[in-house]
Parts: structure tokens; C-alpha cells; sequence
């Protein structure tokens, strides 16, 4: 099982705000997908992709509105 370093960011909605709450956490996992899921609820949800050159994956989330970032960097 792979080892990441698992970081959730929420956006903030509000125009005159630009803090977002980050929360991070070590987690091991062999599926990005499923571990991600517990995050994807909503009525309207949209998923975005990306894997960069290091290795890091991150979805682009929005759920019903709400934008987030969910970031996973292999540790080992």
C-alpha cells in the first residue's frame, strides 16, 4: 500500500475573503479514487484530474458550489 501526503483545501466563497481552511494528513491507500470519495457528496458534483511531473495527484472539486483541492504526494 503507497504512503501520501493527503491535503484537502476549501475555498472560500466569499469575494472580500481569500483564507481557505487546509487540512493535512498522512493517509495509504492503492486507490486515490476511493479515498477521495467520502468528499464527493452532493447533488452536483464536478471532478477534475491532473498529475504533475512529480508524481502529485490533484482533483479540482466543486460540490454544489463549494471548491476544493484535494492534493496527494507520494511520501516514499
Amino acid at each position: 500500500m503507497a504512503e501520501y501526503e493527503f491535503i484537502r483545501e476549501i475555498f472560500n466563497n466569499c469575494s472580500g475573503n481569500q483564507m481557505r481552511d487546509v487540512f493535512i494528513e498522512e493517509i495509504d491507500t492503492d486507490d486515490l479514487e476511493a479515498a477521495l470519495k467520502p468528499y464527493l457528496r452532493g447533488e452536483k458534483v464536478e471532478c477534475h484530474k491532473t498529475v504533475n511531473d512529480q508524481g502529485q495527484t490533484i482533483f479540482d472539486v466543486v460540490t454544489d458550489g463549494m471548491r476544493q483541492r484535494f492534493s496527494f504526494t507520494p511520501t516514499a
